[in-house]
């Protein structure tokens, strides 16, 4: 299986926003997402994945077939942050693998990829209701070799209701 992840140029954005389509629908059902009169549902983001200079779109393929998307922000200063008190943090904004890849090794090799490819302090959260993502980050993050740090904590506020997962990647 032949794993590849890209940066999504400007120029073919229309195919990341068809594959927010699938992930939003996917995701609705624990986090309230709901479809516009177009039946359509937003991201608010979007076009900031081009304009931002901190975030990185990748499209994830699998034999040369669409799998997926990561949305991932860089050096994140530390008061924009749930937990992490370094200086810069990178985050996991959005994590997509489409259902006919999933349980088999894909999501791990690319959240993988990106942690060796983009050391530092990482933060990713979860949302509450999402069993199985929560169970996915719990086991990728903890089976990473490459880090000398680890902390989850459940935070309920006004701003995040979930668990977060913060730890370091480190270059061996």
């Amino acid at each position: 299986m032949n794993i590849e992840i890209t940066l999504v140029p400007y120029e073919e954005k229309t195919v990341l926003y068809n594959l927010i389509q699938l992930y939003r629908y996917d995701s609705s059902e624990f986090d309230g997402h709901v479809l516009n009169n177009h039946g359509l549902y937003l991201y608010k983001y979007f076009d900031h994945q081009w304009t931002d200079e901190y975030r990185r779109p990748f499209l994830v393929k699998v034999d040369g077939e669409i799998a997926g998307f990561v949305l991932i922000s860089l050096d994140v200063p530390k008061e924009y942050m749930k937990l992490s008190t370094a200086e810069k943090t990178n985050t996991i904004s959005e994590f997509f693998i489409m259902r006919k890849y999933r349980r088999k090794g894909v999501g791990r090799k690319v959240a993988y990829s990106l942690f060796e490819q983009y050391c530092g302090v990482w933060e990713v959260r979860q949302t509450f209701a999402n069993k199985s993502a929560y169970e996915f980050w719990k086991q990728v993050i903890t089976q990473f070799k490459e880090t000398n740090f680890y902390d989850e904590q459940l935070i309920q506020d006004e701003k995040w209701n979930g668990p977060v997962f913060v730890f370091d990647s480190i270059k061996s």
